[in-house]
């Protein structure tokens, strides 16, 4: 099985923490160069220094405010213009939870910009030079809210599935290029989110938060909250050689929760 990303450069959203950053590490480890990509420069830096250094590998980090949608644009933009990408990692932050009825209009146009807008640009900046490589990977970390509806996260689940469409249809436009458009759906992973999402509901429940962690461990059939290198485990396969014939789906990396096909 062809794993090897030498030669390889792969872009990564959201880099600095939880399943991105465990995503450029992973990346790396098989060769890849990386551009890490996040709003904290101090972080990215950071990040930057734990990733694996060869002969070969010209890691970069690009300081980008995804709340600024024509910032990512210029600098994309300016970026590929001395660079060439294989590897498309899109992953933002997850909108604050409550019920989608109670969500203010602009809560919805601040998360589709976050998430899909600013995931359009990227797509769009790096995909001529996939088409000269031949050799094209766009991963979209999304949720497996796209396949059931996670309660409390009425805004998430929404864009999540307008994003998840958005790669359905990118999938088939540019599979006639040797690119693939695949999204990866985490289930409960230990990252800040999560730990956010678990103290907010417990502050709304008037429960704990250790409570609200064993219930949410309980749904899982794996008996465990998964960890961010494992999400990127799954990332990394559909980024390499290996699974080039692997188009248009929706992984979920969940420990079996999801109660769907």
């Amino acid at each position: 099985m062809n794993l090897d990303l030498t030669g390889k450069h792969a872009i990564v959203c959201g880099s600095t923490q939880g399943i991105g950053k465990a995503t450029a590490i992973e990346l790396a480890l098989l060769g890849a160069s990386v551009t890490l990509i996040a709003r904290d420069e101090q972080k990215l830096k950071h990040v930057w220094g734990e990733l694996h250094h060869s002969g070969h590998q010209f890691h970069h980090h690009l300081a980008v405010d995804f709340n600024h949608s024509e910032e990512v644009k210029n600098k994309i933009g300016e970026y590929m213009q001395k660079h060439t990408v294989h590897i498309l990692v899109n992953n933002t932050g997850g909108p604050p939870g409550g019920a989608a009825i109670d969500a203010k209009p602009e809560e919805f146009l601040s998360a589709f910009n976050n998430h899909l807008i600013c995931n359009q640009i990227i797509t769009q900046a790096v995909v001529p030079s996939m088409k000269r490589e031949k050799y094209g990977r766009v991963i979209n970390i999304i949720s497996t809210s796209v396949k059931i509806p996670i309660r409390g996260l009425g805004v998430s689940n929404t864009i999540r599935g307008a994003v998840a469409n958005w790669a359905k249809t990118l999938s088939v436009e540019l599979a006639p290029y040797g690119i693939t458009v695949n999204n990866v759906l985490p289930g409960a992973t230990q990252t800040s989110r999560l730990d956010w999402l678990i103290k907010s509901k417990a502050e709304k429940s008037g429960r704990s938060e250790d409570d609200i962690r064993k219930e949410m461990t309980s749904e899982i059939p794996a008996g465990r909250i998964g960890q961010a290198s494992e999400v990127a485990a799954a990332i990394a396969f559909l980024a390499s050689p290996a699974a080039g014939y692997i188009n248009g789906i929706n992984l979920p990396v969940d420990g079996g929760r999801t109660g769907s096909l």
